[in-house]
């Protein structure tokens, strides 16, 4: 068996594993036995069951139409708009799922800031890897544009106040009884949308234009699978 071909066998084992243990209970040994290898033969194609995870939200976030359809638009100041909406709508629908599924991703990332931050680690790697260069592109044709005014260190930076703005956002929402209220669900929305923009140097005749048209009250698709 080639080598690729054993990664997707480890990675289907993990994924029935993983839904049907959770991540606290499943274990390496686990998932090893259920792709009938060794367990020293996973960690050769993974090296922790953390890697393991990010892996599979990577997949999913890579088979995501919404992602699709991002990455396809032109870098501008239109496309940065769509990504900072899209993910202020992402995080919003976390806590709306019925399995609580995504819930449970915020609060494995947030127990990893605590512990070691192994998984913190690798997500932000993927999340950066993944949208990161579409942001950069995007905050730069809005600064040519005049939309925006230029950063004065690194870009990137600006995308994960923003990432980090929505998550703290996001976990005020995650118990039953949230930690604060924000209103309506859809002014919450428009200004945390505002805000981000604002933050990352996006005038206001930008944000007026172009978060109006890419419509607020649009009809809405799937918010992009950005995992946590």
């Amino acid at each position: 068996m080639t080598s690729d071909l054993r990664r997707q066998l480890i990675l289907g084992a993990a994924k029935r594993c993983f839904a049907r243990h959770g991540f606290a209970g499943t274990t390496t040994k686990s998932v090893a036995a259920a792709a009938s290898i060794s367990e020293g033969l996973l960690f050769k194609h993974f090296p922790s069951k953390s890697a393991l995870y990010a892996e599979i939200l990577t997949e999913e976030c890579e088979a995501d139409p919404a992602l699709h359809r991002l990455l396809e638009l032109q870098p501008s100041t239109r496309t940065l708009v769509v990504l900072i909406r899209e993910m202020v709508r992402h995080f919003q629908n976390v806590t709306e799922t019925p399995d609580q599924e995504e819930a449970q991703r915020v609060r494995l990332m947030l127990a990893s800031h605590l512990d070691d931050g192994e998984f913190a680690r690798l997500i932000y790697e993927k999340i950066g890897a993944l949208l990161g260069p579409m942001f950069v592109a995007s905050l730069q044709r809005a600064v040519e544009a005049g939309d925006a005014k230029a950063a004065r260190s690194e870009p990137m930076n600006l995308f994960w106040f923003a990432h980090h703005t929505v998550l703290m956002a996001t976990l005020t929402r995650l118990p039953a009884t949230p930690c604060l209220s924000y209103g309506s669900a859809s002014d919450f929305e428009q200004q945390l949308c505002e805000f981000i923009l604002r933050g990352i140097g996006v005038n206001e005749a930008a944000i007026v234009s172009h978060l109006q048209n890419n419509g607020l009250s649009d009809s809405r698709q799937p918010a992009i699978k950005e995992s946590v």
